[in-house]
């Protein structure tokens, strides 16, 4: 009996060492860079956990945030075009509440400009910030159970090990090589490839008329319409822009907020009008509580890319119905730069006006 219990300590002491030595690691090492920064980090897609150490280790001026429709753009190209020294922080498929949680933190750390690509459905209804189990509040804040979570961790762990052998000379390179095929999420060198397309990407393979049309006639078809309208429930998207976009805005009155509606293509508005009508009535009734609201607030500047035919029209601009490729991109930064679709506050709703004929105007072309 005593020598099971000599050896059930001695297995206890040890499991404890190797966690002590794993959490030394990984607070050495530091992957999220959330101690100190590091010319030796390297970077993750997975931008809900990555986007807490880029807020505390980059120098920035400026964030961007959004969703899907923002991922791809270059922090490079964002300093180029609007003379900032900006932080992407866009998050695939976050929901209001996620990015204003994301953006105060990045205010707080000194962000003076907020560059906000908003998407109608990011408020949707969800889960309380507190109780998401997507975004780690805690590691955003610092707080101990967000470190212990951080130092504990065994995923954290393997990546540190990686980032350590990665640093040893010999090593560099085969490891450099092999990094898509190794069980690494830290494998990007420069924080501006996250999530950014590679630069010798073929445009015209993924973003064409035919993938819009196709997705139009996946959307619309009437087995699976009924998703067009999932989660948009008026009241409840009024009470989160509310808390979450007014709310942010007005708790930081010294930030100056560039809020953009994206130009998704003319078929997402069509599928709603030949779909789901209660969708589009909820979309264009929100719009137009979103342009009333920010257009009188003094730190903010409203821009709509969403009547812009040229763009909105040319299906080959889209891979779907929404997303737009990125020579897009570099229209909606130029656009920014210029404040040509800039929302006059005496006639918040003009641009909204305009889509709604252009909608309704709309024939879908035939194949």
């Amino acid at each position: 009996m005593r020598g099971a219990f000599t050896q059930l300590r001695r297995l206890l002491f040890a499991s404890i060492l190797c966690m002590l030595a794993a959490a030394a690691l990984t607070f050495v090492v530091d992957p999220l860079q959330l101690f100190r920064s590091s010319r030796l980090a390297l970077y993750s897609d997975d931008t809900r956990v990555q986007n807490a150490g880029l807020i505390r280790s980059q120098s920035f001026d400026t964030v961007f945030m959004g969703t899907s429709l923002a991922i791809h753009f270059r922090q490079s190209d964002i300093d180029r075009a609007l003379s900032v020294h900006s932080l992407k922080l866009a998050m695939t498929g976050s929901n209001s509440r996620q990015q204003a949680f994301v953006l105060e933190q990045a205010i707080d750390r000194g962000a003076r400009r907020v560059i906000w690509a908003m998407d109608d459905f990011i408020f949707v209804d969800a889960a309380d910030i507190e109780a998401d189990p997507y975004l780690p509040v805690d590691l955003y804040r610092g707080t101990v159970k967000g470190i212990a979570s951080y130092l504990f961790s065994a995923t954290m762990a393997k990546e540190s090990l990686f980032a350590l052998l990665r640093s040893v000379p010999p090593l560099r390179q085969p490891l450099a090589r092999a990094a898509p095929f190794l069980p690494a999420k830290f494998a990007m060198p420069d924080v501006d490839d996250i999530y950014a397309l590679p630069r010798d990407f073929d445009v015209a393979r993924d973003y064409n008329a035919k993938k819009t049309l196709a997705a139009f006639s996946y959307i619309t078809h009437p087995a699976r319409s009924r998703f067009l309208g999932e989660g948009y429930d008026y009241e409840a998207m009024v009470r989160h822009f509310e808390q979450d976009a007014i709310g942010l805005i007005a708790r930081h009155p010294g930030v100056t907020f560039d809020v953009y509606l994206p130009p998704y293509s003319i078929l997402q508005f069509v599928a709603m009008r030949d779909a789901s009508p209660e969708t589009l009535k909820i979309v264009t009734d929100l719009t137009a509580r979103v342009a009333q609201r920010l257009t009188q607030l003094p730190n903010v500047r409203l821009h709509d890319f969403r009547a812009i035919k040229a763009v909105t029209h040319d299906l080959n601009n889209y891979g779907d119905v929404i997303h737009h490729s990125p020579l897009v991109d570099a229209m909606v930064l130029r656009w920014l730069a210029s404040g040509e679709y800039r929302v006059d506050p005496k006639a918040p709703l003009k641009s909204l006006n305009e889509l709604k004929a252009q909608v309704e105007a709309y024939r879908v072309p035939q194949p």
